[in-house]
């Protein structure tokens, strides 16, 4: 049994490893291929194939989040293991070698998993309102013997106008005291930071590439400490971020023609999916739609079918072609023209758009909002009263930061189909020369991981 370490670098391509010298010589030095992602290429759907070998159809996670029947009510950004069906890669790994020691660094859905070392963004919500920067581990007593060292984790750089490089560098130094103090067999490591740009920016950006170039430096150090330790180092991506600069605003399609429903409180628009005929989640470049009456199914997928920005919808047939078809999933499956994108917006009028539309505020939103990357210009001064806004936070005061733009012409890359541009699509690549095919589908990672560990 071998030491593995895989290094989940999110949006890491072709293009964007011709500016990571450090990165690209461990493939250089092993083994590198293309991976084959699913539908939807979101981050949750991806790491949960990844993780068990199943598509959507089996391990249920449809996208980053989806319309929960039972609850009535829109969530993403979950957090919990038992939300994943189908046997973890540990579960397996465990039947052959009991005891097998795994370490989940960021990687999604980790609260609740069967793993020996768990670390995960986890902020605290206070009972006034205020949230504050913080993670979960287990066990308990990681919490502190990492944050006295590496400090609180840096949440408002994990995501949001702010979303940069310090929370990368937190996970990559959270990852390095974790193998070196704890000594799992297995290391799984989520690294953020080419998730901001190619969509703030678009994938070909001299921001992009800045940022590129960044991250490299960052895991050339720990690249090599991994090797030097013996471990077996995988790099990998969940998708590629595609230039993408058309929203398309699906709800607000839904709503004119008397398919979606709101209700107001104070002034402000909210869905409401008990009521609504139809309504979206929007993921990205794909939209998970819901229909309540299945009379209406053929009327519904005709009318987002001709949207501008939309190339095609799956019913029950293409939802079961591409591993889609769960009882999670939306009646509909919309899939977006490869430069246009979805908005979760369903109001009408800016001015009856909810408080939370204009903050970063993940959990929600009833859908995926790229927005809260940018900062909104139209308001004078904007990341100065931002900043006052925290101070008033943090002298106990409520507080409403508005940052986030209500237009979102100026996002610039998106992902969430199937790539198209081979420049685009995500990578694999291993220190080992064990990797003989040009490319592996994302549901024999699992397969391939055990392989490298030496557990089949």
């Amino acid at each position: 049994m071998k030491r593995l370490v895989v290094l989940d670098i999110v949006g890491l391509t072709p293009n964007l490893l011709k500016h990571m010298p450090a990165v690209a010589a461990l493939g250089e030095r092993g083994s590198r291929a293309r991976l084959d992602t699913v539908l939807p290429a979101v981050t949750c759907t991806v790491q949960s194939t990844l993780l068990t070998g199943e598509l959507p159809s089996v391990h249920g996670v449809v996208g980053n989040g989806w319309y929960f029947r039972d609850l009535g009510d829109v969530l993403l950004w979950r957090q919990h293991n038992a939300l994943v069906g189908g046997e973890k890669i540990w579960e397996t790994a465990r039947k052959t070698t009991p005891g097998y020691k795994v370490a989940n660094i960021c990687w999604w859905y980790a609260m609740g998993a069967d793993v020996d070392l768990t670390v995960t963004p986890r902020p605290i919500y206070y009972s006034d309102g205020a949230k504050e920067p913080d993670c979960y581990t287990w066990p308990p007593s990681l919490h502190d013997e990492l944050t006295d060292r590496l400090g609180p984790f840096p949440l408002f750089t994990y995501w949001g106008p702010n979303a940069g490089l310090p929370s990368t560098q937190w996970i990559l130094g959270a990852a390095r005291q974790v193998f070196d103090e704890h000594d799992p067999d297995l290391t799984l490591v989520y690294v953020p930071h080419l998730d901001y740009e190619p969509q703030r920016t678009g994938p070909n950006s001299p921001e992009t590439i800045r940022a590129a170039r960044q991250l490299d430096d960052a895991l050339r150090p720990l690249i090599d400490h991994f090797e030097r330790a013996g471990a077996t180092v995988v790099v990998l991506s969940e998708y590629g971020i595609a230039p993408a600069s058309r929203p398309v605003d699906i709800n607000r399609a839904l709503r004119r023609a008397g398919l979606l429903e709101v209700h107001t409180q104070d002034g402000m628009e909210y869905l409401d999916p008990w009521t609504s005929r139809a309504f979206a989640v929007a993921d990205h470049q794909i939209a998970h739609v819901y229909v309540r009456d299945p009379a209406d199914t053929e009327t519904v997928a005709k009318l987002v079918g001709e949207l501008d920005g939309v190339e095609r919808v799956l019913d029950a047939d293409g939802k079961a072609a591409h591993g889609l078809d769960h009882e999670r999933s939306g009646e509909l499956v919309t899939l977006a023209d490869p430069d246009a994108w979805f908005t979760y917006y369903y109001w009408l009028d800016d001015t009856r758009a909810p408080d939370f539309a204009r903050q970063v505020e993940i959990h929600r939103k009833p859908g995926y909002d790229p927005a809260e990357l940018l900062y909104d210009e139209t308001v004078p001064a904007v990341k100065l009263r931002a900043v006052g806004s925290v101070l008033r936070k943090k002298a106990g005061f409520r507080y409403r930061i508005r940052t986030v733009p209500l237009d979102p012409s100026g996002i610039r890359g998106s992902h969430g189909r199937l790539p198209d541009d081979p420049d685009h699509t995500p990578v694999l690549l291993c220190s080992e020369r064990a990797l003989t095919r040009d490319a592996y589908p994302a549901t024999e990672v699992k397969s391939l991981l055990l392989a490298l560990a030496g557990l089949v």
